[in-house]
């Protein structure tokens, strides 16, 4: 009988980190267990609690949803007049933006996270990468991730406002990425100050290490914020997303200690880098950028040791280091960065 082979699968279609599958085939002698430092996802998850068997076997419901974007809404000071939207990840909010916010020139500050332009080029818009401010304002939409994803650049909250309110005036929006800001101090956020019109994303999975949860929120005006919940249809946000976001968002304290360990944890990586010659370019506490001539030699060495860094195809001397869990990984890349 004859068969049809199977297409080959499509390329990504913007490298990201995280990737081990990728990895294993690329460095198929490379030890394991990997130690994965190419993403910026808290190594040390929150201590996932214990659900009721109903948020597995049941569709979510409204109720549950509701208490869940309420918790998300004090957890980021959100301000009377804005909503909060759950989605299945910050990214899939990205996906569905260019069917809210229509714009034909869209800016972003700087080099940055790669979706942005993915996702608005493919809606047809055309693409700014603007060094400044004032060049965001004369396009319909800007686009600041803040702290920017990956040197960690930080934009002032009232510069940002400053922003919004110039394009408003323009008829053009802001959208503001804070996937990052939670181990920021709280008034480094945008949000309880949010501009009419404005948009602001926030990730949980980054800081509560639980990427795969897939949980993410928008938080913006009434009428976009409709919008939003019928481009995301019902039951967007699982059952178990639910129980489980609800109960982290509202540990303020487990927080508060995971900020105050990854910034000693930042720190020493910081100190270790250095020590090998590596040229510090930013960062936010969650990963560390640097340069170095021979990046892409180093990142192979890695490799092939099993240590996975995150590498930039534009930016050839440029390498992105997440933190590691413990001690043991830190001594893991510090013994591999010395046999490299």
């Amino acid at each position: 009988m004859n068969t049809i082979a199977d297409p080959p699968l499509p390329a990504p279609r913007v490298d990201h980190g995280g990737d081990l599958a990728a990895a294993r085939l690329a460095f198929p002698g490379a030890p394991e267990p990997w130690l994965d430092l190419s993403t910026g996802v808290n190594p040390n998850p929150y201590p996932l609690p214990k659900l009721p068997p109903e948020a597995w076997a049941r569709l979510p419901d409204r109720a549950g949803l509701a208490r869940l974007e309420q918790v998300a809404a004090r957890r980021y000071r959100a301000p009377a007049g804005a909503e909060i939207v759950a989605a299945p990840g910050a990214q899939a909010l990205i996906q569905i933006l260019p069917r809210l916010l229509r714009a034909k020139t869209v800016g972003l500050l700087g080099f940055t996270y790669g979706e942005y332009e993915h996702v608005w080029r493919a809606a047809g818009a055309e693409i700014v990468v603007a060094e400044t401010l004032d060049r965001l304002a004369a396009c319909d939409l800007a686009i600041i991730v803040n702290p920017n994803n990956p040197d960690g650049r930080m934009v002032a909250p009232s510069d940002l406002a400053a922003l919004a309110h110039a394009l408003a005036r323009r008829g053009g929006a802001l959208l503001v990425d804070e996937a990052f800001i939670d181990a920021a101090p709280a008034e480094a956020s945008l949000v309880p100050a949010l501009p009419m019109g404005a948009i602001a994303l926030r990730s949980f999975g980054k800081i509560y290490g639980l990427a795969g949860l897939r949980l993410g929120f928008a938080l913006a005006s009434p009428k976009h914020a409709g919008k939003l919940r019928a481009l995301l249809g019902p039951w967007a946000v699982s059952g178990p997303a639910i129980e489980i976001g609800a109960a982290a968002l509202a540990d303020e304290a487990w927080l508060a200690a995971t900020a105050a360990d990854l910034a000693a944890r930042a720190a020493a990586l910081d100190r270790l880098l250095i020590r090998h010659g590596f040229s510090p370019l930013g960062g936010a506490p969650l990963f560390r950028l640097v340069a170095h001539p021979q990046a892409d030699r180093i990142f192979r060495a890695l490799g092939r040791q099993g240590v996975l860094a995150r590498r930039f195809p534009t930016r050839p001397d440029w390498l992105r280091f997440g933190l590691p869990a413990d001690g043991a990984g830190l001594a893991r890349l510090e013994a591999t960065l010395a046999s490299a």
